[in-house]
């Protein structure tokens, strides 16, 4: 019963409009108030989660992001996809994940995924005959990938609240994000073949595909850069993402030749407020997870699994079922810290991975991206496109399927996400 009326009370203020951060920390002042009488340790709670070296990737990855972008660097990427690909049937949507797939291993965010590749694919597949819900589908589907394909920010929250290792994480990404990104795919040349009306350009010859690649070598060196150093234990997550800054910066003004103080300032500043907004999120998820420690929701959890009988992968089921739903109506930084502070001592309890969950946990969030009414990258498409917005979600809906599917697989073969972390020395 307690459960149900805290989370009926935060989706409610959710749902009202107000602020992730605010909404949490309403509630928890809420719970503290009614069952303690005070707000004691507040204070600390937040004191403590703020106070972690391991933040300093927040605004390290955002500013390599940011700089990518305005001296566009990034604009190089669906040219080379397009050019080396374009001429197979269904080349140009395969293409569209390419350049998804790599943009993501940059900016680490799915909004902007979806926003900067969509401008440049999605007029080129509707010229070449792709169906308007074709193209925006797999712009929309292909610009989840930011959520798992590392650098992802919601992963860094996630491995802040359950304090499993970032480096670990990004490993534990990789191979289901590809996976994802083969299966789109692959799905792209199957539905190109089922068409009629779907033409491929001409090939433009080895010698453009060449300068394509000659261009666009910088944005792909980019994630080599950052997961190759923290694979080899040269890094650690942090220092990744100062060398990922670095290497921006230096490609950005001594390569591109583009980026100059103004430019400087827009970034810092663009990069200032991302970072402040998360750090505020932070901040309210640590007196919400003080306060439902203090009333002993979390063993409360623990006890009814218990209970109930559940094991591992029945609980993973029961979870995924939840946070499907949640992803209908909520942004996936509140579903993160909503649910796990809840969930974490079941997990333990029940000695599941973190990380393999953590892995679980973004796909289904890359599901809340595209499924309504509260999917972000559907609203992003339609920003873009002005196209109705049952035409996008239909577009999006044979995505959504294979995300299940693919859900399915690292469910059966856990393996999948834990194999490479755990072969760099990240494991349990």
């Amino acid at each position: 019963m307690t459960l149900a009326l805290v989370f009926l009370g935060l989706i409610l203020l959710l749902l009202a409009g107000i602020p992730i951060f605010a909404a949490l920390g309403l509630t928890a002042t809420a719970i503290l108030v009614l069952v303690e009488g005070d707000i004691d340790g507040l204070g600390d709670a937040v004191f403590a989660h703020l106070n972690k070296p391991v933040l300093a990737t927040i605004p390290l990855f955002v500013f390599m992001a940011q700089v990518m972008i305005r001296a566009k660097v990034i604009d190089d990427l669906y040219s080379f996809a397009h050019t080396l690909i374009g001429h197979i049937k269904g080349g140009l949507g395969v293409a569209t994940v390419m350049a998804c797939t790599i943009f993501a291993a940059i900016s680490g965010s799915s909004v902007a995924t979806a926003l900067s590749i969509g401008s440049s694919a999605i007029p080129q597949m509707k010229r070449y005959g792709y169906a308007e819900r074709d193209a925006l589908g797999v712009v929309a589907a292909g610009g989840t990938l930011g959520i798992l394909i590392p650098p992802s920010g919601p992963m860094i929250l996630y491995a802040i609240v359950s304090e499993a290792s970032i480096g670990g994480l990004f490993l534990a990404g990789i191979i289901p994000g590809l996976l994802l990104a083969l299966m789109f795919s692959g799905w792209c040349m199957v539905q190109a073949r089922s068409r009629r009306g779907v033409d491929a350009p001409d090939w433009a010859g080895w010698r453009k595909a060449t300068a394509a690649l000659r261009r666009s070598v910088w944005a792909l060196l980019a994630p080599p850069v950052v997961m190759g150093g923290i694979y080899f234990g040269i890094f650690t997550a942090s220092e990744a993402a100062a060398a990922g800054s670095l290497y921006a910066l230096l490609v950005a003004v001594l390569v591109y030749r583009n980026f100059g103080l103004r430019d400087l300032w827009h970034c810092a500043y663009a990069t200032m407020r991302t970072s402040m907004m998360v750090f505020m999120i932070i901040a309210g998820a640590a007196m919400f997870a003080h306060a439902i420690t203090l009333v002993r929701l979390p063993v409360g959890v623990t006890e009814s699994v218990t209970a109930m009988g559940l094991g591992p992968i029945g609980f993973i089921l029961v979870v995924m079922a939840l946070i499907f739903v949640l992803g209908m109506f909520l942004e996936s930084i509140a579903i993160i810290l909503i649910t796990t502070p809840i969930l974490l001592p079941t997990m333990i309890a029940l000695q599941i991975d973190p990380i393999w969950y953590g892995v679980l946990l973004m796909i289904n969030l890359e599901l809340a991206m595209i499924t309504p009414p509260v999917g972000m990258n559907l609203f992003v498409i339609k920003g873009i496109t002005d196209a109705p917005l049952g035409t996008i979600v239909r577009g999006a809906a044979p995505y959504v399927a294979l995300m299940v599917v693919g859900l399915a697989l690292l469910v059966l073969f856990p393996g999948l996400a834990t194999w490479l972390p755990t072969a760099a020395g990240f494991g349990r």
